[in-house]
């Protein structure tokens, strides 16, 4: 399947059967069949906090949130910068056109996944504040029900073989159709109570070459990850022997095709 890449926020509005919202500094684009009461404000966590709909949160770089409302139950993320950088910069980037955004790159990656129904969250909706020449920006997408990451996995029990194998064929699948996911790490796996592997934040994810020399570099974050967090954390149960069940998942799919 090849990807159409849209460059106009109206005809990427239109073409996807969204909702546009502007007003002054915000622009923002949602699902209006999800959001049926419609707020600006529901890209931010005042919002939810004030209507006492924030089923927990979670820490990384910021705070992400998980809400409910009318029966659906959303994650709110706003986006920050990292590295050297966001030690000076909090959360602003350089404007330079709409479509260029972090929040509409990311929104329309997650669209592209439902359509290749690759185990990824639901787009729900995006915002994008303007001042002046910078920009910040928040995204609600679904919430993976039943779910966990892979973290808060081994810190609870070591997994099986087998789930180290469908690991591994999920990422392949991904790779598959070219999704280069920018920040593979082992947080942003999860695991459902069914047993299927999900992969999450697609913050500066893209569509490359599919199975190209990337994905060599996307595995290799991946397991540095690994390292990184039986280093850092006591009863992490993970050994280098899952590695390799993880990659005979990925190489068993490789070979099938």
């Amino acid at each position: 399947m090849k990807r159409v890449i849209i460059l106009n926020l109206q005809r990427f509005v239109k073409q996807s059967a969204l909702n546009l919202f502007q007003q002054g500094s915000i622009t923002c684009v949602y699902h209006g069949h999800i959001l049926e009461d419609f707020e600006p404000g529901m890209f931010a966590a005042a919002y939810w906090q004030k209507k006492q709909a924030v089923l927990g949160s979670a820490t990384g770089r910021g705070t992400t949130y998980f809400v409910e409302h009318q029966g659906g139950q959303f994650v709110l993320r706003h986006y920050y910068r990292g590295g050297m950088v966001g030690k000076f910069i909090n959360d602003r980037y350089f404007y330079t056109g709409m479509m260029n955004t972090r929040a509409v790159k990311e929104f329309q990656l997650l669209m592209h996944l439902r359509e290749l129904k690759l185990p990824a969250p639901e787009p729900i909706g995006f915002a994008v504040h303007r001042h002046g020449l910078t920009y910040s920006a928040d995204i609600l997408t679904g919430l993976i029900h039943n779910a966990r990451d892979l973290v808060g996995c081994l810190q609870e029990k070591p997994l099986t073989a087998e789930q180290w194998q469908n690991i591994g064929a999920t990422i392949y699948e991904f790779h598959r159709y070219g999704i280069f996911h920018h920040d593979l790490n082992c947080h942003n796996i999860m695991l459902d109570n069914a047993g299927k592997v999900w992969l999450i934040d697609f913050d500066q994810g893209k569509v490359e070459a599919p199975l190209g020399s990337w994905c060599q570099q996307n595995l290799d974050r991946l397991l540095r990850s690994f390292r990184k967090e039986l280093d850092r954390l006591h009863g992490f149960q993970w050994q280098e022997s899952d590695w390799q069940a993880l990659m005979s998942g990925y190489q068993r799919l490789e070979t099938e095709r």
